[in-house]
């Protein structure tokens, strides 16, 4: 049922257009359905296959993977109307479920990638979805509506759930059939999982009215009690439904083993990821070699810090840096040309990581902490074809890219969602 500017006037006349223009809207359900295939790039402008430059070596885009679109009802309230009691009323529905817009490790929306994402999954299924962090709880619980004839009715408002799946497009080198090697974008190993909403709509329905299938519509008739004892002599206004009621009970407790399986995955991570680093490492495989993460053409690169609560820096590399700025790629592993490593630092024993608290957070700063394989600790690194030292670096848990916000001494080295516009996240990997 749409709403109408006016709010007024509205009845079951009106139901008839309402219904036939829901058809016309509603987006066909899909159980984890692909997304069309041109997902990725009508957000992006970019595809898998595609050539990219060194510059993007540190960036990423979103590419949807699967989607689920399910109308669901948001506020609902049955409501009798007698004879007298027809016309124009305001009423306060109860929540029925609520709807919140989330994009990977946590329940807000951060940073460019999520927002690129939500509009890509919004494009590819022709809905105008949300692609900023909202929830159905902010919307007005109070309908009102005319109501022409006598009966039973169910005042509802609701949306199109849209969940679904995301991967990323990395730039990365590609072996060619020649034998040669060109940069491509690439499907990374990151993947995540999204919920989002639709525009809100709002209504009536009876028993008796007939409604589109897997309609937001037909969803709130089926909450209504539509026996003879719900309605027989029922004075006019609410009347309980113990359908919309076990419904409600049903979606809370859903809600509530949501949030019990995330606060026990955040508490596994943060027992799994110490706060400071410590000069004896974990039994890591490390390379012979030792290199510098460095900007390009310039003289600095990742410094390591000597303090705890300190993050890696861009710093000079003098006799003074105690090898701070030497780091030894460990328990390395390559998938489809993408390498995965431990970055551990020679001159202060500790591995570099985004810390727990802050892994979803956009600009988090990079730190070392006493080496123990977390995820948090692992990184994709995303190489330049060969003979070029360029790479690009992604953290694996969080799928944010590293780069720095400007080119200095002491700047922090931090998370990006999408990794930085400018490249200022390609960096050189220098054996020293």
């Amino acid at each position: 049922m749409r709403r109408t500017r006016t709010r007024l006037g509205r009845g079951l006349g009106a139901m008839v257009a309402t219904a036939t223009a829901a058809v016309a809207m509603a987006a066909p359900q899909a159980a984890a359905a692909p997304a069309g295939p041109d997902a990725g790039r009508q957000a992006a402008g970019t595809e898998a296959g595609q050539a990219c430059t060194v510059a993007d070596l540190g960036k990423r885009h979103p590419v949807v993977r699967t989607t689920e679109v399910s109308p669901t009802i948001t506020h609902f309230k049955g409501w009798y109307v007698t004879e007298g009691t027809t016309g124009s009323q305001t009423v306060t529905t109860s929540t029925q479920t609520t709807i919140s817009v989330s994009v990977g490790l946590n329940g807000t929306v951060q940073g460019s990638f999520a927002v690129e994402l939500l509009g890509t999954v919004g494009a590819s299924l022709g809905l105008n979805v949300q692609v900023n962090y909202t929830s159905t709880s902010s919307v007005s619980n109070s309908i009102s509506w005319n109501f022409m004839q006598p009966g039973y009715y169910g005042l509802y408002k609701g949306t199109k759930k849209v969940t679904g799946t995301y991967g990323s497009l990395n730039c990365n080198r590609v072996q060619q059939g020649d034998g040669s090697y060109a940069l491509k974008w690439v499907e990374g190993p990151d993947s995540g999982s999204f919920t989002t909403y639709a525009t809100m709509e709002e209504g009536a329905v009876r028993c008796e009215d007939t409604v589109p299938a897997n309609s937001i519509m037909a969803k709130a008739k089926t909450l209504l009690d539509c026996g003879a004892a719900a309605t027989a002599g029922h004075a006019a206004g609410p009347v309980p439904s113990e359908k919309a009621e076990k419904a409600a009970k049903a979606a809370k407790a859903a809600a509530a083993r949501d949030a019990a399986g995330n606060d026990a995955e955040a508490t596994a991570s943060a027992k799994s990821a110490p706060a400071a680093a410590s000069a004896t490492r974990a039994a890591l495989d490390c390379s012979a070699d030792a290199y510098k993460i460095a900007v390009p053409g310039k003289p600095l690169s990742w410094g390591a810090p000597v303090l705890a609560d300190d993050g890696v820096r861009l710093r000079p590399s003098t006799i003074f840096s105690a090898h701070l700025d030497h780091w030894r790629l460990c328990d390395v592993t390559e998938n489809n040309g993408v390498l995965e490593a431990t970055l551990w630092n020679w001159g202060n024993g500790g591995c570099a990581t985004i810390a727990q608290p802050n892994a979803a957070d956009e600009r988090a700063v990079l730190r070392t902490v006493a080496c123990t394989e977390d995820d948090l600790q692992r990184f994709y690194v995303y190489r330049d074809v060969p003979g070029s030292a360029k790479i690009g670096v992604q953290n694996k848990h969080t799928g944010y890219m590293i780069g720095h916000d400007r080119y200095a001494d002491g700047e922090f080295l931090r998370q990006y969602s999408s990794g930085r516009p400018d490249g200022t996240g390609t960096y050189d990997l220098l054996k020293v």
